[in-house]
This record gives structure tokens, sequence and C-alpha cells, in this order.
């Protein structure tokens, strides 16, 4: 079982409430903080394509007020350090977890501050709209602002929502008596407040915070190298809590630490949906719980200014979103492909025609997909108006075509032997939602 370290308190947690039971909902039931975010995320929302289904949105929330502002100030009050999201199945037989990286650079819409003022539309990484939600240090607005980006970034509909921060997490190990990991060479990262050296040791508290926390001080820097080493501790800690569980100290002190970090909305505020939830978990046969990465790409092949970002990958990361809102089980060999041979948006040479009476939107288009990194050859009218926004390509350049196509709502593609060459062209629609 791999995922980071917001799923390791969240799966922890639900797999010692499923053993607690009625002693847990009777001591712990109060820790539980709950946050109304339905009427801050508004009504621009995607539709529920699979009822039955749930997905859940869960943030690892570093945020410097209290007793975690030791691990750094400078920074906005809330800072979510992980994001991804659980996806339930309706017939309750699979389920997936879906991992952002927090340096992915997407479009977050306006939203709350929860300060009495709002943001602007922007680009930015993913990982800033909780602090923008947050600014007023207000949960209910950051875990908005992180709904609204994630859902008009996935068109996945978000039923509820979780946030774990530092101090639950670290409680959590260390009722556990620690955890054991083995790194290969020693770690150094000032920021993570973390020196070990190579070998495997005990950690807990502070080391066992700054060791799922460490970026720079081991391997390559990356987000991604981190999303890798948080995902085996949680395996280890997983097991380590069903070893416990006959141990009344120290199930009491995991579920008393975690219980008290926990934020979620008010539909999964206690202790009694939290079992309802943990005993669906439960029910998911051996094998089908499916833990990815959103596909991607180091931003730089597209911009390389940009060494600090990456971008997700088309279509394969909306053949993900688009599988899990139909209820569609994935499976991780699926983007093995995509992994070996990415496909670069800068790769795609792209003709826009404007097939509308607004003047100007071909134009418009343009800078928005030369914005998300694609080539664009040239703008024009189309030679007849079109109601539908389509991609036409010549053969051998399907993947190209799909790849513009899957970040166009609604978009078709077809392959014409009049396409010209070399290029995919599209042309818009009266149709035309949204833009990249």
């Amino acid at each position: 079982m791999r995922v980071s370290w917001a799923v390791s308190a969240l799966a922890t947690l639900l797999a010692v409430t499923a053993a607690a039971g009625v002693w847990a909902y009777r001591d712990l039931q109060g820790n539980i903080h709950s946050a109304d975010v339905d009427n801050k995320i508004g009504d621009d929302r995607p539709p529920h394509m699979s009822p039955g289904s749930k997905n859940i949105l869960v943030v690892g929330s570093d945020s410097r007020a209290g007793a975690n502002a030791r691990y750094g100030r400078g920074l906005s009050t809330m800072q979510s350090d992980t994001l991804l999201v659980l996806h339930l199945a309706a017939n309750g037989t699979w389920a997936t977890v879906v991992s952002f990286p927090r340096d992915s650079w997407v479009k977050v819409p306006a939203c709350d501050r929860g300060d009495g003022s709002t943001s602007g539309p922007h680009h930015a990484k993913i990982n800033e709209a909780f602090a923008i939600g947050g600014a007023g240090g207000e949960v209910a607005a950051a875990a908005a602002c992180a709904i609204k980006t994630v859902e008009q970034n996935t068109g996945l509909r978000i039923d509820h929502f979780m946030s774990v921060d530092f101090q639950g997490f670290k409680g959590m190990v260390n009722a556990l008596d620690g955890m054991e990991v083995c790194p290969t060479a020693a770690i150094r990262d000032r920021k993570a407040r973390l020196d070990i050296p190579a070998g495997c040791q005990t950690v807990r508290d502070e080391e066992a915070l700054g060791y799922v926390r460490a970026r720079y001080g081991v391997g390559d820097g990356s987000d991604l190298g981190r999303i890798g080493r948080q995902q085996e501790f949680m395996r280890a800690l997983a097991d380590r809590a069903q070893e416990k569980l006959t141990s009344p100290g120290a199930m009491y002190g995991l579920l008393e630490s975690a219980t008290k970090s926990l934020t979620t909305d008010k539909g999964l505020a206690g202790i009694q949906p939290l079992y309802g939830l943990a005993s669906r978990l439960k029910a998911i046969p051996p094998g089908r719980l499916t833990f990815v990465t959103v596909p991607n790409y180091p931003r730089s092949m597209d911009v390389p200014s940009d060494t600090a970002n990456v971008v997700w990958q088309y279509p394969e990361a909306a053949d993900l979103f688009t599988a899990l809102a139909r209820d569609e089980e994935v499976r991780k060999e699926a983007f093995a492909d995509a992994r070996a041979k990415p496909l670069y948006a800068s790769a795609v040479r792209v003709q826009v025609l404007n097939g509308t009476g607004t003047p100007g939107l071909a134009g418009e288009v343009a800078r928005s997909l030369r914005r998300a990194g694609f080539t664009i050859t040239g703008t024009g009218n189309a030679p007849a108006p079109s109601a539908r926004t389509s991609v036409t390509h010549p053969a051998g350049l399907g993947q190209q075509a799909r790849a513009l196509a899957s970040r166009l709502p609604g978009a078709s593609v077809t392959e014409s032997a009049e396409a010209p060459e070399g290029r995919v062209t599209l042309t818009v629609g009266d149709d035309i939602e949204g833009m990249p």
C-alpha cells in the first residue's frame, strides 16, 4: 500500500477507528473539527457523473500557526504539503488514490481568501490554492479554494475533504513508538530539519516528520522523489498500526493525535461517518486499491525558463480524470508508456481557425494555447461557421490531436486526408467552454 504522509494519517486513523468502534466514539468524538465549505465553493462545479461513487480530497496541511510555527515563517498562514484525491467506486469493489505533485502548474480560479477579499484567476503551483483560500486563517476557505482548483482542472466532483496537519502526523508516529526507515544515503535537509545517517534506524517526532518532508537533501531534490519516499512510509505506518491494535494505550494515543489534527467537511465530521468510510475501504479486495500520480513532465520542456514546476501530461491525465469521473477502474500499468515516452505540448504544432462570429477569438485561443506550451503555427478564419469545436489531423498525428482536444472540453477529433501535413488544426466552435 503506497501513498503520501497525509494518507498515512488518514489510513491509520480509519483502521484504528474501525477497531475502536463505540469506545472511540464516546471518548474522541469531540476532537474532530469541521468546516462548512459549501457556501464558499460556488455553483460552477462539475456534475456528478457516477452516483454512488465518492471523491475525497485529502490535504496534508503544514500550517505555520501555533506549534507549527517552528517549521518556517514568512509564509502564507496555511500551506498544503500534500494534495490527493481518494476515489471510492460505487460498487465498493475498488478504489484509486491520485497524488497531485505540489509543483503542478495549473489554473487557479478566483477564490474567497477568507479575509474579506477575493483572489483573481491565474496560473500557479497547485498547492498555492490552499494558501490563497487560507489567507485569513480559515480552513473552510482554504479547503474551498483547493476543491475549486482540483475540480476545474480535473472535471472531478469532490464530495468530501480531509485535512491533517504536522502535529497530528508526529503524534501518530510517536504513539506507535516510531517507525523504521532505511535510507541508502545520509539525508541532510535544513528546511525539513532532518540530519540522519544512511542505514536502517527508528525515527520519531521531528525526525519522522522531517523524513517525509525532506526534499532538497536527498535524491534529485524534486517533489516527485519526495512523493515516492512518502508512499513507502505509508506502507510501514499502516502495518505498524495493525500490530498495535491490541494495545489500548497505543490505540488511544494514535486516535487522540489523529482526531485533534483532523478537519473535515461537515458530512465526515465524526467517528461514525469515519467508521463508515473505514468499513468501505476495508471491504475492498486485495490488489484493487490503486495509487497513481498524475502523469507529468518538467514544464521546462515547454517553457525553458521554468525549471521549478511540472505540467500534466495529456491526453493521459485527461484519460485518468475521465475514467474516475465515470467510475471506471484505472490500472497503474496504463501510464507506463506515458512515463517512458512523454508527449510534450511544445511538440504539438497547432493551426487555430475561428469558426464563430466572434472577431479575434482564434487569436485569443492561440495565446492561451501558447501559454500552455503548444506551438502555434498560425491563426485564421474557418471556411465555414462551426457549432462544434473540433480538431482535425493528418495520418500519424492522432496522439498530438488527442493531446490538444483533451484540453478543450467537448472537442472532437477527426483524421482527414485533406488536413495540412505536420500540424493539427483546431477549429473553434460556438460551444467553446474553457481554455488551458
